[in-house]
């Protein structure tokens, strides 16, 4: 990287420490997302297994309560780590949102005994 291309349009002997801390600070980064994606997949893992328990027991898919409690226990989780609730709440809010997807395509696979994928595409043994 480049003092031209680092958008500072500044040169000098500072520059080198300023594109180590920065490229630094991009590692870490890096590495949270990491972390955040693996946790998203271990947290879908288990959304699915209870998608599996609610379609076998004929429960609904969506459990607005649970969602409300859950609502107000991450805007709260987040007000605590400074981190913007408003925000919290909309991760959320797409990740209910997509854990309801998983569940009503379970729950279509059990009624219909076919294997739904992702897209919703039957995936019916010929």
């Amino acid at each position: 990287m480049t003092p031209s291309n680092t958008g500072t349009g500044r040169s000098g002997a500072g520059d080198t420490a300023v594109l180590a801390e920065l490229e630094r600070l991009r590692e870490s980064i890096d590495n949270i997302d990491a972390a955040v994606v693996h946790m998203l997949a271990e947290r879908f893992k288990c959304t699915q297994q209870v998608g599996h328990l609610k379609a076998e027991h004929q429960l609904p898919p969506a459990d607005p309560d649970r969602e409300t409690q859950q609502i107000a226990r991450l805007r709260a989780l987040a007000e605590s780590a400074h981190l913007d609730p408003a925000f919290a709440e909309k991760l959320l809010n797409f990740i209910i949102a997509e854990v309801i997807r998983h569940h009503e395509r379970i729950a279509d696979e059990v009624v219909t005994g076919e294997d739904i994928d992702a897209a919703g595409v039957s995936q019916a043994a010929g």
